[in-house]
């Protein structure tokens, strides 16, 4: 398998696609919130590549294009935000303070966190962006001086529970303002959070859309300021 690996250029595309797939199949079979695709096919890739013995740079490296996919996707969250566009300029100062407050608060919980566990530097900004998409937190940690790759881990995992809970969050205290939902979604649960809040509604996708840039950006600019905090 490893030999076969080595040979075949698209190999991890097709093992991604199928294993989401199957996510996605069991999931729609089952009903239930927690088999969430992405974690499903996660673990299913996992596994094969454990019982295959395929070191996990060939499969990274041989599914690179569905990581090509990821930026243009992410770009297309901005059309159900255009279809808001009246609503976004109404409330602009409202919103942005609120992106604001979700990315000190993430930021500032890792730090807090970090304090409390005793974690090295490394560890600390490997996990301060993990809120962001993985095409900004990534490159964040690693100018950070952080390990990308595992920041990637903990994103995907970020997304996944930030789409499980969502739902049950906003219903625990009482959310249901549209804006403020998407907001708070997209802030704390980048694109896979937004997947969740475009099944809520056409205004909470679009402020998640926005919350996912807006969010990017602040991280990056705040980051380095969170960094250079003592532990």
């Amino acid at each position: 398998m490893t030999e076969f690996a080595a040979q075949s250029a698209t190999w991890g595309v097709v093992l991604t696609l199928l294993a989401f797939g199957l996510g996605t199949w069991i999931k729609n079979r089952t009903g239930k919130a927690i088999l969430n695709p992405l974690l499903l096919g996660s673990i299913f890739v996992m596994v094969f590549l454990q019982v295959a013995k395929i070191p996990y740079e060939a499969y990274k490296a041989s599914a690179l294009p569905v990581s090509y996919l990821l930026l243009p996707a992410t770009v297309s969250l901005a059309i159900p935000l255009y279809e808001q566009w009246e609503l976004l300029k109404k409330n602009t100062l409202a919103i942005l303070g609120g992106i604001l407050a979700g990315v000190v608060t993430s930021l500032g919980s890792i730090w807090v966190v970090s304090v409390i566990l005793s974690l090295t530097y490394t560890q600390y900004v490997t996990l301060l962006p993990k809120s962001v998409t993985t095409a900004i937190g990534m490159d964040v940690a690693a100018e950070l001086g952080g390990m990308g790759a595992l920041t990637g881990a903990v994103i995907v995992l970020t997304g996944i529970v930030g789409n499980l809970a969502a739902q049950g969050i906003c219903s625990l205290f009482h959310i249901t303002q549209p804006m403020a939902k998407g907001v708070a979604i997209g802030t704390a649960a980048h694109a896979v959070g937004t997947a969740k809040a475009l099944e809520m509604g056409e205004v909470e996708g679009a402020m998640s859309g926005l919350a996912i840039a807006v969010a990017g950006l602040l991280t990056a600019i705040l980051a380095p300021v969170f960094a250079g905090l003592p532990l």
